[in-house]
Formats: structure tokens, C-alpha cells, sequence
């Protein structure tokens, strides 16, 4: 199927559609989200830089991004392909990732965008929930817990509103996609074209229209 990038500000669906197709093409999907949490939790000194940027919905720096993508990569070529899922977030760093694919050979087949109303992504962040032992994550209204704050899989452990889903940083976060991410939408017209998608449609019929146009049957 190739090699595809989900594009689209925090709270439009990216990594819900992301997870759909990677499993129904036989993708790899990577969530720069989830490789920086993970290295976040782990300590590591890569994550520890990459979380002052993250707790002020700042943009972590692109040397940092494109050592900690590029790896996984690598790996994801070697099998299937990949669904790179919440990066580039910069013209710079898609710059820079253009030409990190073209000196080891990797094509992008499709840049997929999904777009959400400002005031939707607040509503649907700013109430996720996540248990800190399995990482499920917990809505308060849409797709709330069996016992409220507390996590359906380690019974008795609260759940947790994550730094960067707190109100004020959800806006700056949307401040600094408009600000930073959007010219990357025509930086990618221009070189291979883009499917825009409406985030707000029920999740079954994104995943079709992206089905559709990647003329998946």
C-alpha cells in the first residue's frame, strides 16, 4: 500500500483513523504522540528534553524529533510500511524528513488531512481521561469509565488528565498548529497532493472516505 502521513490538528481523530487503516492495510502506524510519551515514562534524557516543550504545548525541537522518528522507520519499511501519524508538525521538520526519505529511499503514496472546529478539539481533549497504568484512555462524557475517575482496567487506580490535554494548553497547542503546521499542508500540494477529510463525520465514514481515496476496495 505504501507509505502514508496523517495530518490534522491534536483532537481530529488522527490516531483513531491512523490505528483503522494500519490495521486494515497491514501498516505500521506510529504515533510520534505515543514514542514521545514512551520516552517520557522511561526517563530517558531524549524524553526529559522533549517534556518541558510538551507540558507548554510547545513544539519539541526538530533534531530531537527526526532522531526519534526516523528509527522506527526504518523498521516499518523493512516490514510493510507506515502511518506516520502527528509529524511533520513544521515546514522545517517536513523538510527535513523529505530529505532524510529521499537519502534512504522511502516514498510517501499519500498525505491524509483531517480538519476539526477549534472549539470541538477543546471539548474532546480537555475531557480524556488516561490510566496510568495501561495507558486506556477514558472520555468523561463520550466514553466514560464504569466507576467515574477511575480506570476500568487496574480497578481502584485514578485516572489522569495528561499536562498537554489542560484547556489552556490545548489552545496553545491549536495556536501553534495554525501558526507552525498549516504552510506544511502546501508545502505537501504541491509536492504529492492532499486528501482533506472532515474529522467532525462519524468515524466510519472518515475511514471510508480515506478508504476511497487511496481507492482501497
Amino acid at each position: 500500500m505504501g507509505n502514508l502521513i496523517f495530518m490534522g490538528p491534536p483532537g481530529a481523530g488522527k490516531g483513531t483513523q491512523a490505528v483503522r487503516l494500519a490495521n486494515a492495510l497491514g501498516l505500521v502506524h506510529l504515533s510520534t504522540g505515543d514514542l514521545l510519551r514512551n520516552a517520557i515514562k522511561e526517563k530517558t534524557e531524549l524524553g526529559m528534553k522533549a517534556k518541558s516543550f510538551m507540558d507548554r504545548g510547545d513544539l519539541v525541537p526538530d533534531s530531537v524529533m527526526i532522531d526519534m522518528v526516523m528509527e522506527p522507520v526504518r523498521q516499518a519499511v523493512a516490514q510493510s510500511g507506515f502511518i506516520l501519524d502527528g509529524f511533520p508538525r513544521t515546514l522545517a521538520q517536513a523538510k527535513a524528513l523529505d530529505k532524510a526519505f529521499l537519502d534512504e529511499g522511502i516514498e510517501v503514496s499519500s498525505v491524509i488531512h483531517l480538519h476539526c472546529d477549534d472549539e470541538v478539539i477543546v471539548k474532546r481533549l480537555s475531557g480524556r481521561r488516561v490510566c496510568p497504568v495501561s495507558n486506556q484512555v477514558f472520555h468523561i462524557t463520550d466514553n466514560p469509565p464504569k466507576v467515574a475517575g477511575f480506570s476500568d482496567a487496574a480497578p481502584g487506580v485514578a485516572l489522569v488528565l495528561r499536562d498537554d490535554d489542560q484547556e489552556h494548553v490545548i489552545r496553545r497547542r491549536l495556536e501553534v498548529y495554525r501558526e507552525n503546521t498549516l504552510p506544511i499542508l502546501e508545502h505537501y500540494r504541491g509536492a504529492r497532493g492532499v486528501v482533506a477529510v472532515d474529522g467532525l463525520l462519524p468515524v466510519d465514514t472518515v475511514t471510508e472516505l480515506i478508504m476511497n481515496s487511496l481507492q482501497v476496495k
